[in-house]
């Protein structure tokens, strides 16, 4: 049986929004949501929260288990691949599931779903994106049309972009290419509201609505 091992890097120092991995969100703090939703994954054997400060052990529910990091990597210039290779090189397992606290929607089934993919149907690694299916341009030029020839929105080339909400990989992915994606992944979309990312002041005004919202509907948990 393959060993599956979650991972929740956080830090408590942050720049754009000071304080915002404790901040209330609906009641909650908003590291609560994350740490609830990676709960529900069944298939994970160990689940970590990553940080250099003891105090979030008073944030711990779930059975998460807190794992000590360096004070290092909580640097502003310290790079995500250089968090996952200190936590690789920490806890050995078979596969990993990067999730973050910053982006609170994140379902369970979309994690436990592009799982499966890697653990059944042969994909390296997957992660969650959101598919946009508009008229894009990159580096001044049209990506994915023919200014000559505007088909309709629903016929267009779609363009995936990365969410950051989860990232699945085999260990070999990391230890053999540094990578968090490796070269057989599986995309998992996701909607607009699971993919709500917080990183300042406005994102939180946002993401409160959204949660409102999704209260309101019955679907935050």
């Amino acid at each position: 049986m393959e060993k599956i091992v979650s991972f929740i890097p956080i830090k408590l120092n942050n720049q754009r929004l000071p304080g915002k991995n404790l901040m209330e969100l609906e009641g909650r703090p908003l590291c609560d949501y994350i740490f609830h939703t990676i709960s529900k994954v069944e298939a994970i054997t160990d689940r970590y929260v990553y940080c250099s400060d003891e105090s979030i052990k008073g944030y711990l529910n779930y059975g998460l288990k807190f794992l000590k990091r360096d004070e290092y990597l909580d640097g502003f210039q310290v790079k995500g691949l250089e968090i996952i290779d200190h936590f690789v090189r920490d806890v050995d397992a078979d596969i990993y599931v990067l999730t973050h606290v910053t982006q609170p929607f994140t379902k369970a089934d979309s994690i436990a779903g592009a799982l499966d993919k890697v653990l059944y149907e042969g994909y390296d690694s997957a992660f969650s994106c959101t598919q946009i299916q508009d008229y894009c341009w990159y580096d001044g030029k049209p990506l994915n049309y023919d200014r000559k020839d505007i088909v309709t929105t629903q016929n267009l080339q779609p363009v995936y972009m990365e969410t950051g909400a989860f990232f699945i990989f085999r260990r070999e992915v990391f230890t053999e290419l540094h990578q968090r994606i490796g070269n057989h992944p599986y995309m998992c979309v996701i909607d607009a509201i699971e993919a709500i990312d917080i990183d300042t002041a406005e994102d939180f005004e946002f993401a409160k609505v959204a949660a409102q919202y999704q209260k309101r509907i019955g679907a935050l948990t």
